[in-house]
Formats: structure tokens, C-alpha cells, sequence
């Protein structure tokens, strides 16, 4: 429950000023779907409603429409439903250029990896399938439990990860209005709508000419945002009985590099954040001792490592730490040794927290900032087009609507690293008459301080080494969106209405490799091996040279692997010789194919709706109809991954995920009945029968009501069920393994205080590879949504509103963490696996994961009034997070998720809120917003809490927006803007991850890296 002092400090967080503006007297704005704008609304549900004249009721002009999350016409200024308007007026407020920027925007989305920056990194799993990817993510509940409409029917899954719709497909300029429905909807959509619906309305009878320009630059005049649209219509169709319309946009979003700002920071030892990875753009040297099924230039034994077994250097004196008893086999680096330049000598560099990390073996190693190499805003240029033909004969219109996307996204993150070994990577830093100048300085350097090494001089340096000069890791993406659709709807008698259509929509989306990866050279695999003895080099051996990568020259042997071993790369020096770049160039794999995929969706819909009989209330209404869709999906890898290419270094293919094209198909019907009892009280009942293939039929309900006794106060609730199938990744995804590069985890058998600076050996670091992949005995997740809520309207020209909403969902689908795995150890044995005692691989493959309960309550007020000669207005949209908690079985305890950090999914913050302030006088505007997300429960990594300035908890982000705008002669608009008015940082949050090697100091899940920035928008019309 909120407490006072809670809800005192939620007032104050809105701003005393807009506090007591919202008291007053207002009016909402509205839009028109044409070309001019409507008169101001009165909104009962809290939102600026749209109601344009072709809106309305055909013969007799009705205010009357269909909105989001009924089939029944009703007048939206007194529906029952919590219903969330947005015009294209509040997109241009806030400067929102994109869908993305819109739905990280809305205070009911949740704070998921569901936009570009949260999924720029390294991700694992069903993630890898996120490439371009920007999603929705109402009330938390997930991206595949949130339906995207376009003028309420359905568009197609993103090609790769089939799940989730890329919003980023909508065609904004066509935009009209954007309907947010807060609540469940699966008995009027169907199934999924368990989080909400959001419906993209595009202007349906449109006339003139509108070109608009955009820009969006901050104030370092780096990572501008830009977009041209422009929209054409002729024809009326209450004059001429047809209109022809087109709108066609182009955006580019330019990069932004972590590098580029300094709250990305990943060396903050005192805050209790540095980074675990010893791969730096000037190498570490690590002890590799030779074995006996190793092959090449380690066999003869290695600089730090020797040659006669594992523990030949370990147990000398003269290898260990100075001051310890510890053998130096983390890692010794040049720069850390005395008479280095210092590991903060190198961009991002630092020295290896051996304590943070609990591996002191480690002390004389650098560690480096892999969060400055990713992208904080991802280069992406997206096409989108819309086109629209309506026809009117009497009461029945006909229309053919097209619309389609095609988006270049750059997902660019942490260079290569390149670690020795004796199988798949054999490389190392050999003496010769190109490298002695280096290898001796080197060698001289680490003699000093670990003398035992001299007895090795001559030996090959072995090493772990980033790559800065291959360039970063790129994965380049292509996605390209087609609908159509065509309708019908009219009146097929006096009170009764008809609506029918069908509609194929797709997403092909296609990955390929772009900077950062090379050919390795060598077999790195038994199953390689295998096929090359088979077809041409009997003599393949793991690890040994592979003739089917290419060769630089001067190099000795194929692929990167040649390089290192020939001394034409240098792992010591931060620049290489241009006939180093040259033989880079020569062995990378960019433009290479990494993976595809297409997700279909054919339907057609029919419904019927009109009146039945009277009640004392008013007439009882009717709505019935049928929608059958199929849906498709495949996704196809590479023949780059085959045993029968050479292999590339480090490359997540994803061919054990390729499906052939897999369909299901879904059948349904559904009813509503609007039940007028009395003037005040109005009943409706919606329910649908869906019959899914592989998961038989089910019956999902919603009843809802509205009491109004008078008309400035109504109360509302309303309850319904929902049941989301997996997706077809979820089910048939193919099981991946993958190493663990950590160095955190314990086994909590044997260490229950859960860290590795526990006891020695028991709390000693396990590092277990992972199995990922889809489940074919999956089942469908089961929900049940209430929702009650009061309306106020002391006056036409105020609105506030607060609903209270439940959502409870079992048999969860998803994927299980490491730390939850481990956490609950004792309840999964069957994905846990032990050599000799010790956990060395977790099965993390998708399951129904026991039970979800989130609860919160929803806030609304828009209030105006007249002043200075203009009007001056107000408005608040907010969300307080009540309880967020899962359990992963029935048998087992809640985990309470409500401000508390999490890895992975969503981020739930107790508390968001948008609030505005404007004045507005003859086609003046001038607007102040404030966007607000509450602060959460840091993460704390092994020693953070035993730093002088960890944060057990992160701030609030708080940020403040201005604009103006000025109307010219109703043809010219110009509205210029400041986001982020202070240049107000991400706080401070501890997001790295040492499993996956992702992460830095803020939370792309809640905050924009970008800082201040001024937008200017030019909106021109004929």
C-alpha cells in the first residue's frame, strides 16, 4: 500500500506548480484524423479523445466509434475502458520521433531489454534473435503478451525472434492518433492481449499535401536523429465517395558509442563495479602448458607456462606475486608491471580487481571497459509507407490498404577476444627476426618481477588479447515489412453495422556479419575433423591448420590463427603495421551470412454489431464475429556455420535453430453484449473461443462495468482471463551450448553464503556451461486480470482518473538464469549436471516456469483553464507498482521483484509518471514536461558491498523537457524543442554481468544515454 509520506514525495516528484494546475478547470485537446483538428473533448477516460467528423456514426452522425477493446460502437468520452489517447499533438511535445521512442515513453510499458540500447551488448539465448528489434511491454508482462495493432488488426512478428512486433514497422507519418488500452483484452483480440493493446490509427480520409521534417541533435552534436515523411490524400468522401491516400518516411538514427559518454564507465572499483575479463587491447600473458593433444607452436612449451606440466611453474617462488604465496596464473600484463605505461594507459583500460572479483591469482593482470565498445544508440535507417484507397456506395465503404517497412540496423558491441589454448585457438606470440623487438621488451619486463620465467626465454607468449583494430563485433540487419489488407464495412440495416476483412502481413529479416570477425584457420571442432578427413585432408587434426580459410600473406598458416603465429599481429602494441591491417582485411568474414528468418500471418475477420432491445437504461447492443488466422514462421542459418566451411572465430550462428516453415492455425468466435440496466449502471460480457492448433480450444471471458450516478463521477471495473501459447522459438529452438567466461558463481551445496570470497575450497568459482534452446513439451500460460477504477469530472474542463488493476499468470513460459537456477538448486537436480563432484553444465532451456502476480494502479488528470488571453493546461499519466513477484514451482516461495535489480527481463519500478504544463494562444504552444522513473535496489557484485561509495540503491531519473511551437497561416508549423533540458546523466547502476560479459554503470532499461538535446520539427501543408 502507498503510505503518505509516499504519496507526499510522489506529489512533490510531479511539481507543486502542475499539481495545483491540475486542479483546475481544463480541456482536453483532441486531433482530427484529416488535415485540421477537432474541437476540444471532454474525456471521462483521462485522455485526450480524437473524434474527427468522418469518425462518426455515417447516417446521423454519431459521435459513436469503435475503440480499442470493444466491438461495439459506443462514445469513447464515456466508455468504461481505461483507455489512453495520444495525438499527434503530445508526440510533437515530446519530441518523439519513432514508435520506440514512444513506447519507452509510456509510464504503463515496462522496463524490459525490449529497445535497441538494452539488446546492443552480448546477449545469450532466445536474445541473439533481437537484432533490430524494438519492442512492446505493457504492465511488464513481456513483449509476446503485449498485441500491436494497426487499425485494429493485426501485422506480423519480427522475422527473427517471431514473437515480438517490431513497432518500429508502423508507419508513423500516416499516424493519426495511438490508442493504448491498459487492460486485458483477450476475449475481443484474442488470446495474447494479457499485458494491453496498443492500436496504431492511421488518418483514414485524408486531403492536401503534408511534409514534415525532423531533427534531433544533442548537444555534442553527436548521434543526430533525422526524419523526412511526407503524406498526400484527394478525394472526400462524404463529396466525392472516395479518397486516395499515401505517406511514405525516412529515418536515420547515427550511432552512438559507449566511449562517447563518460557516465559509461565500467572502472568504479570504489563504487564496486569493474569489469572481469583480461582480454585488452594490449595482451595479457597467461601460462598454457603443452599437452599432448595440442598441436602447433604451444607444443613446445610457452613463455609462462613451461614445459613439463601443469605445475611447473606454478609451485616456483619465483613465479609467484611479489609479497605472496600466490602463483601468477591469472595473467601478468606489461603495462602493470613496474616501468609500464599502466593499465589506464590504454582507452577503457584498468587493472584487474583480483579482490572484487575473488582471484588474486589475478593481481598482476589489466582488465579492460567492454561497455565503452557497444553502442548506446544503435545505427538504424528505417523506410516505412502507407498507402490507403477507400471507396463510399451509400452507407458501405471499401478500402485496400498497403503499408510496409524496410530498416538497416548496426548492432555493435566489445571487440573479439582472442584467448590461447591448445585445441581450437593454438596462438601465441613466437620469437623471430619481426617480433624480438617486442617479444624482448616483454619478456624483460615480466623477468623483473617473476624470475623463474628467464629459464623459458624463447618460448612463445601465449596470450588473451581484444582485437581493436579487426574493429568492433558487428552484426548487421536488414528487415523488410509488407501488409495488406482489404475491408468492408457499412450497414446491412436500420441499427445494425457489418465489418469483414483479410490481411497477409510478413517480417523477412536477414543478419550478416559486418566488422570484427575473422576466419580462425584451424579445425576448432571434432565434427570438422571429422568431414575434412572425409573429403580431402586426411591428415586434420583439432587445432591443426585448415587450407579451406584464406591465407594473408607473408602469414605461415590460414585465418587469423596464422597471423598471430607468423608475429604479423602484435597482441603488445595498440597500433599494427599497415601490413598487419592488410592481413586482417584479408581473413575477415564480413558479409557473411549469420542467420534469417520470416514470420506470415494470413487473416480475415467478419463481425456483426447493432442494436437488440431497449432496457430502461438504453439500448442493449450486440457484437458477434469470427477471425481465423494462420500464422508461419522459418528461420533459416548459414552455410558459413557448415562443417563444411571453414570455421569463424567466435561467431553465434544459431543453425541448430533452423526450422523449416512451421504453421498454426487459429480459429475463433466471439460475442459482446452491452446490457444498459439502468442510466447509471452499464454491464457488458465479451467472451471467445479459440482453437489453436497442438493446443486444443479455450474459453477466455470478460465482463465489465461502469457505474455513473452522476455525470462528474463514474466507477468502472472488469475482469478477464487470457491463455498465451508459446512461440515457435520457444518450442522448437535447437539446444545450444555455451562456455561461461565468469568467474562468481559457487555451488550453494557446498558454499551457502553464495560468493566466492566465502571459505576456501567450497565457495571456490564454478564456471558451467549452459544449455539454451526450446522445449517441444511446452504448455500454454494461463492468466486472470481484474481491474476497478474511479472517474472524477468535477467540471467539463477537468479529468482525473485512478484504476487499480491485477494481473496473475501460471505456468509461466520462459527461460530459467544461472542465479535462479542455482538459487533453487535443490528444486531442479534435472538440470544440473557434476564432473567428479564439481557443477560444470545448467540446463537453462525454455520451460513453464510456475507463476507471475504483478498489481499496481494506474493515474490520469488533465485539467486547463483560460489565462494571459490563451489557455493554459496540464496533464499526468502515472504508475504505481504495487507487487511484482514469480515463483519457478508451485511448491516454492514468491521472489519479491518490485525495485529490485534483475539481469535479465523486466525491470519493475515502483513508480513512473509524464506530467506537462503548456500555454497555448492562436496557434502558439508553449510546453514544459517532466519524465520521472523511480530509483531500484542496486546489484551488488562479490565486493561491492564492502566499497566506500556502493549505492545500495539508484537513483531516481528524473529529466525535463521544453518546447514551442508557432503555426503560420494554418500552412506552416514550426516547433522547436529541448529534451533533457539539465543534461541529466543515467544514474549510477551496476548492470555488468561477468557471465555474458555485458553491462556498464547505467541501465539502458530506464534511461536515454543521449543527454541534452535540441529537436526542431517543420510541418508544411497544401
Amino acid at each position: 500500500m502507498m503510505t503518505g509520506s509516499t504519496s507526499l514525495r510522489l506529489v512533490l516528484a510531479s511539481g507543486t506548480a502542475l499539481a495545483a494546475l491540475c486542479a483546475l478547470p481544463g480541456a482536453a485537446f483532441a486531433q482530427s484524423t484529416g488535415s485540421d483538428q477537432t474541437s476540444a473533448a471532454s474525456t471521462p477516460t483521462g485522455a485526450a479523445t480524437p473524434v474527427s467528423d468522418d469518425q462518426g456514426d455515417k447516417a446521423g452522425g454519431s459521435k459513436e466509434i469503435i475503440i480499442t477493446g470493444s466491438r461495439i460502437k459506443q462514445d469513447p468520452n464515456k466508455s468504461a475502458l481505461p483507455l489512453q489517447i495520444i495525438t499527434n499533438q503530445d508526440l510533437s511535445r515530446e519530441g518523439i520521433s519513432s514508435p520506440e521512442q514512444l513506447i519507452s515513453f509510456l509510464a504503463d510499458n515496462g522496463n524490459g531489454a525490449d529497445n535497441l540500447a538494452s539488446n546492443s551488448d552480448v546477449v545469450s539465448g532466445a536474445a541473439r534473435g533481437t537484432n533490430g528489434l524494438s519492442a512492446a511491454n505493457l504492465r511488464g508482462q513481456g513483449s509476446a503478451s503485449t498485441l500491436i495493432l494497426l487499425n485494429g488488426r493485426r501485422v506480423a512478428a519480427h522475422g527473427l525472434q517471431g514473437s515480438a512486433v517490431d513497432v518500429n514497422q508502423i508507419p508513423f507519418a500516416a499516424i493519426d492518433r495511438i490508442e493504448v488500452l491498459k487492460d486485458g483484452a483477450s476475449a475481443i483480440y484474442g488470446t495474447d492481449a494479457i499485458g494491453g493493446v496498443i492500436n496504431f490509427i492511421t488518418k483514414t480520409n485524408f486531403t492536401g499535401v503534408d511534409v514534415q521534417g525532423f531533427s534531433d541533435i544533442t548537444q555534442e552534436g553527436d548521434a543526430p536523429i533525422y526524419r523526412l515523411s511526407g503524406t498526400v490524400g484527394f478525394g472526400k468522401l462524404d463529396e466525392q465517395g472516395f479518397n486516395v491516400m499515401a505517406a511514405v518516411s525516412k529515418s536515420w538514427n547515427s550511432i552512438l558509442r559507449g566511449s562517447d559518454r563518460d557516465f559509461v564507465n565500467g572502472n568504479q572499483p570504489n563504487r564496486g563495479l569493474s569489469i572481469d575479463t583480461r582480454g585488452t587491447p594490449v595482451a595479457t600473458a597467461f601460462p598454457i602448458n603443452p599437452t599432448g593433444a595440442g598441436v602447433g607452436i604451444t607444443q613446445g612449451g610457452t613463455l609462462l607456462g613451461g614445459t613439463s606440466g601443469a605445475t611447473s611453474l606454478l609451485t616456483n617462488p619465483g613465479f609467484f606475486i611479489p609479497g605472496t604465496t600466490v602463483a601468477a596464473s591469472g595473467g601478468v600484463n606489461p603495462l602493470r608491471l613496474p616501468g609500464g605505461a599502466g593499465c589506464d594507459s590504454v582507452d577503457g583500460g584498468m587493472n584487474y580487481d583480483s579482490v572484487l572479483w575473488a582471484n588474486p591469482s589475478s593481481a598482476l593482470a589489466c582488465s579492460w571497459d567492454t561497455g565503452r565498445a557497444a553502442t548506446l544508440q544503435q545505427p538504424i535507417q528505417t523506410l516505412t509507407y502507407y498507402g490507403r484507397a477507400t471507396a463510399k456506395f451509400g452507407d458501405n465503404e471499401i478500402y485496400l490498404e498497403v503499408t510496409g517497412s524496410d530498416a538497416t540496423s548496426h548492432k555493435i558491441f566489445s571487440n573479439n577476444q582472442y584467448s590461447s589454448n591448445n585445441s581450437s585457438l593454438p596462438i601465441a606470440y613466437p620469437l623471430n627476426a619481426l617480433t624480438a623487438p617486442t617479444y624482448n621488451s616483454v619478456y624483460n619486463s615480466i623477468v623483473s618481477v617473476l624470475p623463474a620465467v628467464a629459464a623459458n626465454y624463447g618460448k612463445p607468449i601465449t596470450f588473451r588479447w581484444r582485437c581493436t583494430d579487426c574493429g568492433p563485433r558487428e552484426y548487421v540487419t536488414n528487415t523488410k515489412t509488407f501488409r495488406a489488407a482489404l475491408g468492408i464495412d457499412g450497414s446491412i440495416a436500420p441499427g445494425w453495422d457489418y465489418r469483414a476483412g483479410a490481411s497477409y502481413a510478413s517480417s523477412r529479416a536477414t543478419s550478416i556479419l559486418g566488422s570484427g570477425y575473422s576466419y580462425r584457420g584451424v579445425y576448432a571442432s571434432a565434427a570438422s575433423v571429422a568431414y575434412a578427413k572425409t573429403h580431402g585432408d586426411p591428415n586434420a587434426v583439432l587445432g591443426g591448420p585448415d587450407p579451406r580459410a584464406p591465407t594473408a600473406p607473408g602469414a605461415s598458416a590460414p585465418g587469423i590463427v596464422g597471423l598471430f603465429n607468423s608475429g604479423i599481429l602484435n597482441p603488445f602494441s595498440l597500433q599494427q603495421t599497415p601490413e598487419a591491417l592488410a592481413a586482417l582485411d584479408a581473413v575477415s568474414a564480413k558479409g557473411v551470412k549469420l542467420y534469417g528468418g520470416k514470420y506470415e500471418v494470413r487473416q480475415f475477420d467478419a463481425s456483426v454489431s447493432g442494436s437488440l432491445f431497449r432496457l430502461p437504461g438504453g439500448m442493449v447492443k450486440l457484437a458477434v464475429g469470427v477471425d481465423y488466422r494462420r500464422e508461419s514462421y522459418g528461420f533459416n542459418g548459414s552455410s558459413a556455420a557448415d562443417v563444411s566451411s571453414p570455421d569463424i572465430f567466435n561467431v553465434a550462428f544459431d543453425n541448430v535453430n533452423a526450422l523449416s516453415k512451421v504453421h498454426r492455425d487459429v480459429k475463433a468466435a466471439y460475442g459482446e453484449i452491452l446490457f444498459p440496466v439502468f442510466k447509471p449502471l452499464e454491464i457488458s460480457v465479451a467472451g471467445r473461443v479459440d482453437d489453436y492448433t497442438g493446443f486444443g480450444s479455450t474459453f477466455n471471458p470478460k465482463f465489465t462495468a461502469k457505474f455513473q450516478p452522476v455525470d462528474w463521477f463514474m466507477l468502472r471495473g472488469s475482469y478477464n482471463t487470457g491463455f498465451r501459447v508459446p512461440s515457435f522459438n520457444q518450442i522448437f529452438n535447437g539446444v545450444t551450448q555455451s562456455p561461461n567466461p565468469g568467474n562468481t558463481l559457487v555451488d550453494p551445496t557446498l558454499c551457502p553464503q553464495g560468493t566466492t570470497a566465502g571459505p576456501q575450497p567450497a565457495c571456490a568459482p564454478i564456471t558451467p556451461d549452459s544449455l539454451s534452446g526450446g522445449n517441444r513439451n511446452l504448455g500454454p500460460e494461463t492468466s486472470k486480470e481484474y481491474s476497478f477504477g474511479a472517474v472524477l469530472q468535477p467540471t467539463r474542463r477537468l479529468t482525473f482518473s485512478a484504476d487499480y488493476w491485477s494481473i496473475s499468470v501460471d505456468n509461466v513460459i520462459g527461460t530459467i538464469t544461472i542465479p535462479q537456477l542455482l538459487a533453487n538448486i535443490n528444486a531442479f537436480p534435472d538440470r544440473i549436471e557434476r564432473t567428479n563432484g564439481i557443477i560444470t553444465l545448467v540446463d537453462l532451456r525454455t520451460g513453464n516456469f510456475g507463476s507471475r502476480r504483478t498489481r499496481g494502479i494506474d493515474f490520469s488528470a488533465r485539467g486547463s483553464f483560460d489565462a494571459l488571453g490563451g489557455v493554459i493546461a496540464a496533464g499526468f499519466d502515472g504508475t504505481l507498482l504495487l507487487e511484482k513477484k514469480e515463483k519457478l514451482l508451485p511448491n516454492l516461495k514468491y521472489t519479491d521483484l518490485l525495485g529490485v535489480f534483475s539481469l535479465s527481463g523486466d525491470l519493475g519500478l515502483k513508480w513512473k509518471h509524464n506530467a506537462f504544463i503548456s500555454y497555448s494562444k492562436d496557434g502558439f504552444a508553449l510546453t514544459f514536461s517532466q519524465i520521472y522513473r523511480d530509483g531500484y535496489q542496486n546489484q551488488a557484485l562479490p565486493g561491492s558491498a564492502t566499497r566506500p561509495d556502493f549505492n545500495p540503491r539508484v537513483k531516481p531519473y528524473i529529466i525535463y523537457n521544453a518546447s514551442v511551437s508557432q503555426r503560420f497561416t494554418n500552412r506552416l508549423t514550426l516547433t522547436a524543442g529541448v529534451k533533457n533540458i539539465f543534461n541529466t546523466d543515467p544514474p549510477f547502476a551496476i548492470t555488468y554481468d561477468s557471465n555474458t560479459g555485458s553491462g556498464s554503470s547505467w541501465e539502458p532499461r530506464v534511461a536515454d544515454p543521449r543527454g541534452r538535446s535540441f529537436t526542431m520539427t517543420a510541418e508544411v501543408k497544401f
